[in-house]
């Protein structure tokens, strides 16, 4: 890699550092540093969460699923419109009136209010865990994509280094440093995708065969996966829209109620079908590159190449000095913007609700938990390989255990917090049981019998207990 692509690469890391510092500075309180005073913009808040959804598990999971499977492979990100735009319109107006008259900081503060303590404590567990798993699928795929630019940095030391990078400038910065980095990032990203990465990737592999004869047609048909494919997906990702924290987080952070739903509306138009079709396409066309012997293949064939590793290499074979660094500056964009956001996530329920330090504790407090849960982020990142099997992991065992209950706080007539608690532990454990065995029944993820079980569960503990609290 050219030295000035690496001073490119190593001026951005400064400035989203320095955007830490800077946050560092103005942040008071532990409201400013989770919710970052609750009066941030629309369109900051949209492309927070956009940036935050797709992220690197998604941009590079994206890039991995178009180069096996070619467009189809955009349909995973269909689940983030629906799911923006549902919670839109049915949670939103829901959760911002009670953040509003509470002052919460976290999501499990809702059950909190809304049911009781033992439910409480099982929310902030599942969501502590689940995005610690977040994190640390965020900076594997900040490595991957180093170690694959950078042939003198194994996996090991590329994780090390992400992790350094994204730990720091949120630990000082909170909130408002993860959605202002977030924007940056974000329009560095689609920018980098839009004026770099699909002209040029487009031009080196069609100067002497036309992609179209190197690939099967199925490669350019939207229906190269099967409908239990997509189920999968829609099982495992629509519902985070409903329980994910860092999104919370952004409602909590948002102006009004208008604001938040507008912000959503932007999110999901931007999820589906704009960041699909980027994704999928670079990678389409690192898979091309591949076949006509563009760069060497690692694994010494395409069938036991790591699909995720193929749009790296590509995008390290045809840049030229100068694009290079910007172009992995983009995506490296995109990795930050979600494991800062996750490692914000996981330091808030840690904080506020399994310690339960007092909101008006000094800043320091916050910033020790959030390097912490960093460090920890970074140790599990070493013992996985693969992005998007690590990320929908950790979505699938919080869909599990917090929709059901969820919905059921929002939307049942009478709460009975043994029928929340009981569906909530096993929605969690038959989907952590299946996937530990690795089973999939019929084909089908193991969400969706976590969310069925959990479901049951309410439903025989809500007719056969009594109703312990009732709607505040």
């Amino acid at each position: 890699m050219h030295f000035i692509d690496i001073i490119i690469f190593i001026c951005y890391f400064l400035a989203m550092i320095g955007v830490g510092i800077y946050f560092f500075r103005k942040n008071t309180s532990a409201d400013e540093y989770y919710v970052g005073n609750r009066n941030i913009k629309s369109w900051h808040i949209g492309l927070s969460v956009v940036a935050t959804d797709v992220g690197g598990g998604f941009s590079i999971g994206l890039g991995g699923l178009g180069f096996a499977l070619g467009i189809s492979g955009s349909w995973m990100l269909l689940t983030g419109l629906l799911g923006a735009w549902l919670s839109a319109i049915f949670l939103i107006p829901k959760v911002y009136p009670l953040s509003s008259k509470l002052k919460l900081l976290t999501f499990p503060q809702i059950f909190l209010k809304l049911s009781g303590k033992k439910v409480f404590y099982a929310a902030a567990i599942i969501t502590t865990i689940g995005y610690i798993g977040f994190t640390s699928s965020q900076i594997l795929a900040g490595a991957k994509l180093a170690s694959a630019a950078f042939s003198t940095i194994n996996l090991k030391y590329a994780i090390i280094l992400m992790g350094i990078i994204v730990v720091v400038y949120t630990s000082l910065g909170g909130i408002k440093a993860v959605i202002y980095t977030d924007t940056i990032q974000w329009i560095i990203l689609l920018f980098g995708l839009i004026l770099i990465g699909i002209p040029l990737g487009y031009i080196s592999i069609n100067k002497e065969v036309s992609m179209f004869q190197i690939l099967p047609k199925s490669f350019f048909s939207f229906t190269n996966i099967s409908l239990k494919t997509f189920f999968n997906w829609l099982i495992t990702i629509l519902p985070i829209w409903f329980v994910g924290m860092t999104l919370y987080q952004r409602i909590y952070a948002s102006k009004d109620i208008k604001s938040a739903q507008k912000a959503w509306y932007l999110a999901g138009f931007l999820e589906y079908p704009f960041m699909a079709f980027l994704g999928v396409i670079l990678g389409l066309f690192a898979r091309v590159g591949a076949e006509i012997g563009l760069y060497e293949v690692i694994g010494g064939s395409i069938a036991n190449m790591d699909p995720e590793m193929g749009l790296p290499i590509f995008l390290k074979t045809i840049l030229p000095v100068g694009l290079l660094g910007i172009m992995l500056a983009a995506y490296f964009s995109a990795i930050m913007s979600t494991a800062d956001s996750c490692l914000i996530a996981a330091s808030g329920t840690m904080t506020n609700d399994l310690l339960g330090i007092h909101k008006d504790k000094s800043l320091k407090a916050f910033q020790l938990i959030t390097l912490l849960i960093g460090v920890t982020s970074v140790y599990l990142a070493m013992s996985m390989t693969n992005v998007l099997e690590m990320m929908l992991y950790s979505y699938s065992i919080m869909v599990s255990g917090l929709l059901v209950p969820v919905l059921a706080i929002f939307y049942s007539k009478r709460i009975n917090e043994n029928a929340i608690f009981w569906s909530m532990i096993t929605g969690g454990l038959v989907t952590l049981v299946l996937n530990l065995i690795d089973l999939k029944i019929f084909g089908i993820d193991a969400n969706f019998y976590g969310i069925a079980s959990s479901l049951i569960i309410y439903l025989v503990f809500s007719n056969f207990n009594k109703s312990l609290k009732g709607k505040v």
